[in-house]
């Protein structure tokens, strides 16, 4: 049997903590542009709330409306994303937290 594949959204605020996060183009040093994040990690965020809402941890003891995801990237260290299951069933993602380079590694 194969999962329960939810719907996702994504808020505005969630884009305008993205779009503070990362710059329009990529950086000298290679950071990632936020099309870069958006065509590379996005996707597989947004797979991850799909498929498995019901596994990822509550953001607060207590809510299981509110949800964390926090991961590797491929392009960045690590994220961090809250969803919030909506009383439509469609999960928002309502913010990120993005940590471009490793500790202690500010190139």
């Amino acid at each position: 049997m194969s999962p329960t594949r939810r719907t996702v959204r994504a808020s505005q605020a969630f884009f305008e903590e993205l779009d503070s996060q990362l710059r329009e183009e990529r950086g000298a040093n290679g950071e990632p542009s936020r099309y870069d994040f958006q065509s590379h990690e996005l996707f597989a965020i947004v797979e991850r709330f799909e498929l498995d809402w019901d596994r990822l941890p509550a953001l607060l003891t207590g809510r299981d409306d509110y949800k964390i995801l926090i991961g590797a990237g491929v392009l960045v260290f690590a994220f961090a994303v809250i969803g919030q299951l909506t009383n439509d069933g469609t999960i928002e993602l309502i913010s990120i937290d993005i940590e471009i380079n490793a500790p202690g590694n500010n190139e």
